[in-house]
């Protein structure tokens, strides 16, 4: 139920038997107004159950009117306190605290041969293209192992030919029985429309510098192998380079 105001119960002129005669009458006089709803059981009811925070009623209930105290403004000190604690103050100050700022560990690696793309076509969100992934390898701080075939990159391409990439492969370790890491991807690949171009022609895809656009996805990892539970709970940030028909990802873990 909305919220009830005091001009919906009896509103902004009150209806009243006036006392000079027995006719419903308008109330003129604000004060008139304000006595008889001291004494209606219907508003003050209603206020009770909607508005309790009601002028007319807190004097009904207190025998004096409610006393508005204005908010008050915080002291340039204590604003200047507390932008220092979001900065990492070391104050002991109850309402400063230091937040730890996240680091990126340089954490795997790993390259993936692709088909050509198919293109799925214009949709409502833009072009869609459909990537799969031909094999490869991966390397890094907690093994090495191979990419099983039968991955893919879902392509979104925008009017500005940023690509949102949504993929997924496997993993498999070179442990003795291997364990298997799925792995997804999502991030854009975004840079000024010539770069962009370039990287959609091979013949021109080996050319393009990798600091003329930025290639950046969030990745997550699962496994149900007891060996790499840790991978669950990871999260790591991927900064990719396209070469010929094959794409690399450095993964680095944030800590």
């Amino acid at each position: 139920m909305g919220r009830i105001g005091d001009g919906d119960i009896h509103a902004a002129f009150v209806e009243f038997r006036a006392k000079e005669s027995d006719k419903v009458v308008r109330a003129k006089n604000t004060s008139r107004q304000r006595a008889h709803l001291l004494e209606c059981p219907a508003y003050l009811n209603a206020m009770k159950e909607h508005h309790p925070d009601n002028a007319i009623l807190h004097e009904a209930v207190n025998g004096s009117p409610a006393q508005h105290t204005p908010a008050k403004t915080p002291k340039k000190r204590d604003l200047d306190t507390m932008i220092n604690g979001f900065q990492g103050s070391t104050s002991s100050a109850p309402h400063s605290f230091p937040i730890p700022k996240p680091n990126l560990e340089r954490d795997f690696q790993v390259s993936v041969q692709l088909n050509p793309k198919i293109s799925v076509g214009p949709g409502i969100w833009g072009q869609r293209n459909w990537v799969s992934f031909i094999s490869g390898h991966w390397n890094g701080r907690w093994g090495k192992g191979t990419v099983v075939p039968g991955g893919q990159d879902s392509q979104l391409i925008a009017p500005d030919l940023s690509t949102h990439v949504d993929a997924n492969c496997l993993l498999q370790t070179h442990d003795h029985p291997p364990a298997f890491v799925a792995v997804k991807m999502d991030g854009w690949r975004v840079g000024p429309r010539e770069v962009l171009e370039k990287l959609e022609d091979p013949t021109q895809i080996d050319e393009v510098d990798p600091k003329t656009y930025s290639f950046r996805a969030y990745i997550h990892m699962e496994t149900g192998d007891a060996r790499y539970l840790h991978l669950n709970t990871g999260m790591w940030i991927g900064s990719g380079v396209r070469r010929g028909t094959e794409v690399i990802y450095d993964a680095y873990r944030v800590i």
